[in-house]
């Protein structure tokens, strides 16, 4: 068996955990395709793994990295439609700091044309997440308008451009005004410093009171009640991680009197088929768009494998804009 780079968690801590090893490749099951991974990306369930906050699912790779561009290494059985040496990209249960990586058939997907390594590293996680739970859950159509917290992070960029991609007004918030201008450049139509103003107020100013369709929230804790406040009759939250903490007090007469529905997910224990369903939307829907450059991936900056503990480093401090990708060779 040959023997690859990886890179693991020490322990639960900061980024300090962030250890370069050497493994066993691993090998394709049934329905799986071996990828050599060009480049990988961070992600924010990767640095709760890291704190020992949220272990790998069952049977999932307890190597960290949720999603990977490179070319395909092997095959195994029962997988059709795929040939080795085809560049992809894919999404994992985890797997993804390494130089090689096993990804069910269903969560593979051709690597856009137009894009680097690293920029097609950094597509799966967030868009997978933002397709799930901003199209699949919040039924977003045109004519809706959107508020997204974290505007300038990996999933905010995403949430951004795929918004406006289908018709959507976007409100989005960021801490700076550095990250304030790029959301601006990635097309939210209104930008809300929350340092400096409260972001409920500036909705409730800019809709006339209406409020706004959908809020995707990464925030959580006292975030929810503030975000009930701008949402129009028959709006639909959907909270996808609670950076605040996971507890709340609320006040329930408006989810009542606006009719309004509280959702959420999590996307890595979910199945190989569920993921599926999501590639092959995305596949019809944004492939397109990624292919002819209306819709990009942003990369802030990328960093060698066995700097793992830098990139982390990075993810912590919140001063990125886009995403933060490891580099394989």
């Amino acid at each position: 068996m040959s023997s690859m780079r990886a890179v693991m968690f020490d322990g639960a801590g900061g980024p300090e955990v962030c250890k370069l090893t050497t493994m066993e490749t691993p090998q394709p099951g049934p329905g799986e395709i071996l990828i050599k991974v060009a480049a990988a990306g961070i992600n924010r369930p990767d640095v709760m793994q890291r704190m020992g906050l949220y272990p790998p699912p069952p049977g999932a790779s307890p190597i960290p990295g949720l999603e990977v561009s490179g070319t395909i290494a092997a095959i195994g059985d029962g997988v059709e439609g795929w040939q080795n040496g085809e560049k992809v990209v894919a999404l994992l249960t985890g797997g993804g700091y390494a130089e090689y990586a096993v990804a069910p058939k269903q969560q593979v997907l051709p690597w856009p044309k137009a894009l680097s390594a690293e920029e097609a590293a950094g597509l799966p996680e967030t868009f997978f997440t933002v397709w799930s739970n901003l199209f699949q859950r919040a039924y977003a159509d045109s004519g809706d308008s959107l508020l997204v917290h974290g505007g300038s992070s990996g999933i905010g960029a995403t949430a951004i451009q795929l918004a406006k991609a289908f018709g959507l007004t976007v409100f989005a918030t960021a801490g700076t005004d550095e990250k304030c201008s790029f959301c601006a450049t990635l097309g939210a139509d209104v930008v809300i410093n929350y340092k400096t103003d409260a972001f409920e107020d500036v909705i409730k100013a800019r809709t006339e009171k209406r409020g706004v369709d959908i809020v995707l929230d990464m925030v959580g804790g006292d975030y929810l009640e503030r975000n009930i406040k701008c949402m129009a009759v028959g709006g639909r939250h959907v909270t996808i991680a609670f950076l605040r903490g996971p507890k709340t007090s609320l006040n329930l007469a408006p989810i009542l009197t606006k009719r309004l529905t509280l959702t959420g997910s999590t996307l890595r224990p979910r199945s190989a088929d569920f993921k599926g369903v999501i590639a092959r939307e995305l596949h019809e829907m944004v492939w397109p768009m990624l292919d002819d450059g209306s819709v990009k991936s942003i990369v802030h900056k990328a960093y060698p494998l066995e700097a793992a503990a830098q990139a982390h480093a990075l993810m912590d401090s919140s001063a990125h804009m886009g995403k933060i990708i490891l580099q394989m060779d």
